[in-house]
């Protein structure tokens, strides 16, 4: 009995790791979806505004809904695949403030520093935290289990988008430390916000200084 107990106890443990990292992946393969916002806005920034705000809309309704006990098609399935463990019995906020983080980098940046903003977000963040779920076994003190793996992920990706958008290496490495720092600070789903507005801020004041 002690040998059956002692070979369940890894095997549990495996699956729970693995069952979280599926879900992260569905949850960021949503979250990478905003990437498109520049290319749309590009065509019509308008139009993408009213996506953005519709789709904002409809998943808060049908989160209420979920939370009553009433299944909205598609929307309560996709949340369901996706929640996290911290989540379970609560409004899943993170599309609220993804949605809203593009927004406001569209109304708040001029291009590329909205574009940055929102790649930031979508790619820095997105696979920071996938990386640090994966790989993510050295935390960072005071940053709410925030990983080594995972910050440098972010460093890097957002290090590689600056620069091919700027043309800059040290406009880059700026931005990218930036964007870092704002995604390692322990604001749960509010980094949605916290990191494009910031990493847009830093962006436009290097792009468009102010003399």
């Amino acid at each position: 009995m002690k040998m059956i107990t002692a070979t369940a106890m890894p095997q549990k443990k495996y699956t729970a790791v693995s069952e979280r990292i599926q879900h992260e992946i569905i949850r960021k393969s949503i979250h990478l979806l905003i990437a498109v916002v520049p290319l749309l806005a590009s065509i019509d920034n308008f139009a993408t505004m009213a996506i953005l705000a519709g789709g904002v809309i409809l998943y808060t309704y049908a989160e209420m809904m979920r939370q009553r006990g009433s299944y909205v098609f598609i929307i309560s399935d996709v949340t369901l695949l996706a929640i996290r463990d911290r989540d379970r019995g609560r409004f899943v906020l993170g599309p609220v403030t993804l949605g809203i983080g593009a927004m406001l980098s569209l109304l708040l940046y001029p291009e590329p520093a909205a574009s940055i903003a929102i790649y930031a977000l979508a790619f820095g963040d997105g696979f920071a935290s996938l990386i640090g779920t994966i790989w993510g076994k050295v935390k960072i003190p005071f940053t709410g289990g925030k990983s080594v793996a995972g910050s440098f992920a972010c460093f890097f990706t957002v290090y590689l988008i600056s620069f091919k958008i700027t043309l800059n290496p040290l406009y880059a490495l700026i931005i990218a430390f930036s964007a870092t720092l704002f995604e390692m600070f322990p604001a749960k789903d509010i980094d949605n916000l916290l990191v494009p507005a910031g990493t847009g801020l830093v962006a436009s004041l290097l792009i468009f200084p102010v003399i």
